[in-house]
C-alpha cells in the first residue's frame, strides 16, 4: 500500500497539514527514525548529558553529536571547533593566552579552538547555550555540565537502551575533516578506531557516521563497515541530488541527509510541496534522513512562520514546526532530524494513525 492523495487528505482533515498531498508515493516502510540533533536542544544545552538523556526519554531513536578534536586527536562532542560560543573557555584565566585568530574553511575566526587544548583541558570546560538569542530558556543551564567525550556519548546511548528497552543509536558527525588533515590530526581514522574499540564495527551497528565532505566518508569506508550518511546543504543541492550524483553517493554511503528545503520546496505557493528527492534517492538505493526541524521562524519555510512571514526577527519567535514534521514524516523518509523530540514523536504517530485510517476506509 502506498501513500496517496487520500492519505494526505486525512492528515489535512485532522488539522495536521495545510494542503493535500502532491508528492511521490512509496511502498510502506518501517516507521521513520527520530534523530535528536544535539539531544533535546530546546530544553537542554546541546550535546550535554542531560540533553541526550532527555531526548532518549522522549522517544528518539538516535542521538546526534558533532565531533571535534583535541590537541592529541581525541574526539569530543561540541557543535564547532571554536569553543567560546558553546563553552565557558573565556572565563578561564589560565586559557587566556590560547585565544587566537585562524582561517578555518576560508573564514577568519577569533576565539579558542579545540585542537589547541588537550583532552584533559577540554574536559575541564563547561557547556553554555551557544544561541541565547533564540534559546533564551537554556541560559539558566550555563556552566552546569562538562564537555562530553565520544566514549561518554556512546555510553549514554547504551544506558538509554537499557533504561528504555529500546534500541538507541548514535549519529556521529565528522566536522572540518580537511581542516584537521592540515593540522596533522586524523579524525576519520580516530573515529573508526574508537567505534571499533567500543564494539560498533558492522553495518548492523546502531550508528551512522555523517559528514558533508565526501572524501571523509570514502576514507572512513576503507577503515570501517559502519554505515555512512552524506549530508547535503541547499547550496550543494543542485549538484548532489541529480540521478548521477545520487548514484555516485551510493558507491560510498548508505544514506543522504539533505536539508529540509531540498525535500519540501520552501518557495512554493502552497505547503507542503514535496520535491522528488526522497523518491529519487530511494530509487538509487539510499536511505533519506531530513535535517533539521527547529521551531524558530528563521528555520521554517515562509508559509509556516508566525508574525511577519517575510522576517526571521526576532529569532526566538516560533512558527508552526508541527506541520513541517508531519509533512516530512508523510514523505515516507527513513528518518527526521530535530531538536523537538516529543513533537516529532507525536507527528510520527499522527501520520501513522492517519494512514491506517485511510487504508481502513478503502477496505
Amino acid at each position: 500500500m502506498s501513500l496517496t492523495r487520500r492519505d494526505f487528505a486525512v492528515l489535512a482533515a485532522a488539522g495536521l497539514a495545510a494542503q493535500s498531498w502532491a508528492g511521490p508515493a512509496f511502498a510502506d516502510a518501517p516507521m521513520a527514525a527520530i534523530i535528536a540533533e544535539g539531544g533535546a536542544a530546546e530544553e537542554r544545552i546541546e550535546d550535554t548529558r542531560s540533553a541526550l538523556d532527555l531526548a532518549i526519554n522522549q522517544g528518539c531513536d538516535f542521538i546526534q553529536v558533532n565531533l571535534v578534536a583535541s590537541k592529541e586527536g581525541a574526539l569530543v562532542a561540541h557543535r564547532d571547533n571554536e569553543l567560546s560560543a558553546g563553552a565557558d573557555v573565556a572565563s578561564h584565566p589560565e586559557f587566556a593566552d590560547r585565544k587566537t585568530t585562524k582561517t578555518v574553511d576560508g573564514v577568519e575566526t577569533t576565539g579558542w579552538f579545540a585542537e589547541d587544548f588537550t583532552l584533559t583541558e577540554l574536559q575541564s570546560l563547561f557547556c553554555r547555550e551557544a544561541h541565547p538569542d533564540f534559546r533564551p530558556q537554556n541560559v539558566k543551564l550555563d556552566g552546569k555540565e562538562p564537555i562530553l567525550t565520544l566514549g561518554e556519548v556512546l555510553q549514554i546511548a547504551r544506558a538509554g537502551c537499557v533504561r528504555t528497552a529500546r534500541t538507541v543509536g548514535v549519529c556521529a558527525r565528522l566536522m572540518r575533516t580537511s581542516w584537521y588533515d592540515g593540522q596533522g590530526l586524523d579524525v576519520v581514522g580516530r573515529l573508526a578506531s574508537d567505534l571499533d574499540t567500543a564494539g560498533y564495527a558492522s553495518p548492523a551497528a546502531a550508528v551512522w557516521v555523517q559528514a558533508s565532505e565526501p572524501d571523509a566518508l570514502k576514507t572512513f569506508g576503507k577503515l570501517s563497515r559502519v554505515r555512512r550518511m552524506q549530508l547535503i546543504d541547499p547550496a550543494d543541492g543542485a549538484q548532489m541530488t541529480t540521478s548521477a550524483a545520487l548514484a555516485d553517493i551510493r558507491a560510498y554511503a548508505e544514506a543522504i541527509g539533505p536539508h529540509q528545503d531540498l525535500l519540501l520546496d520552501p518557495t512554493a505557493a502552497t505547503f507542503p510541496a514535496p520535491t522528488t528527492l526522497a523518491l529519487d534517492a530511494h530509487n538509487a538505493g539510499l536511505r533519506v534522513f531530513s535535517r533539521t526541524v527547529r521551531p524558530q521562524n528563521q528555520f521554517l519555510p515562509p508559509a509556516l512562520r508566525h508574525g511577519d512571514r517575510r522576517s526571521t526577527s526576532p529569532p526566538s519567535q516560533r512558527g508552526d514546526a508541527d506541520k513541517l514534521l508531519v509533512a516530512l514524516f508523510a514523505d515516507q523518509l527513513d528518518g527526521v532530524c530535530t531538536d523537538l523530540i516529543s513533537d516529532a514523536a507525536n507527528a510520527r504517530k499522527a501520520v501513522a494513525d492517519a494512514m491506517a485510517q485511510g487504508r481502513a476506509k478503502r477496505g
